[in-house]
């Protein structure tokens, strides 16, 4: 990638950052293009998430038999990029990381009811409300398919009035997550989301989730000024 950059009519104004071992691109200085290497693995299910759905039984209503199967036959992706859940792993060579990436299970999993817009609103939450936060879209999605898990029923998310239970449930969820320092993968679980980040940081990040969790509680229209 390095000679094409140099190579390039684009070479004035395109180069690669170096102090990473994944290909970023900064055009103009503005720009960063991040370039990552996937593999699609359609018709498998990975050994380390065999255990999902807990029970079958149990999770009847949501995810439902078809779900399940449409989900584990979609596969999902492996992509070739550094990662702090390999910091402590030997890898084969140097750069040599390979992540497991469930997208088109998690998007499967939330396009019915308001699960989607959920999603949607706890992301515009995160950006506006909070400083530098250890959140990722990863953790707002994990918590909101556990949350799917705990209200199985379509009823529990079908309008406006139920989402606001729903956004509740998963801030006040998000909370103790921070509190106890550990965020579990849902498709993964050994898998701690919040691995690398401060004390500082999850500390500071539990305390702006209250205040905002609080504003919802206290205040019904608090949406439309969050």
């Amino acid at each position: 990638m390095s000679q094409a950059c140099e190579k390039s009519s684009c070479r004035d104004y395109v180069h690669l950052r170096t102090e990473s071992t994944e290909v970023r691109l900064v055009i103009r200085n503005k720009f960063t293009v991040h370039i990552v290497p996937a593999f699609r693995c359609p018709s498998l299910w990975p050994r380390s998430a065999s255990h999902w759905p807990f029970s079958a039984t149990q999770f009847s209503l949501w995810p439902n038999t078809n779900q399940i199967n449409e989900v584990k036959n979609d596969g999902f992706n492996i992509l070739s990029k550094e990662s702090i859940y390999m910091k402590d792993k030997q890898a084969s060579s140097e750069g040599d990381a390979w992540v497991m990436s469930f997208t088109e299970a998690e998007d499967r999993l939330l396009q019915n009811g308001t699960r989607r817009k959920c999603l949607s609103i706890l992301k515009t939450l995160r950006d506006r409300n909070f400083e530098s936060s250890p959140i990722t879209n990863d953790v707002l999605k994990s918590l909101v398919l556990y949350e799917c898990e705990k209200h199985p029923n379509e009823f529990e998310w079908c309008d406006d009035l139920t989402l606001g239970d729903r956004l509740n449930g998963i801030l006040l969820q998000l909370i103790s997550c921070l509190q106890c320092r550990k965020c579990p993968h849902y498709f993964l679980p050994n898998v701690d989301l919040f691995k690398g980040k401060s004390i500082q940081s999850l500390d500071h990040a539990a305390k702006q989730c209250w205040q905002l969790t609080r504003q919802m509680l206290i205040d019904n229209h608090c949406l439309d000024r969050l």
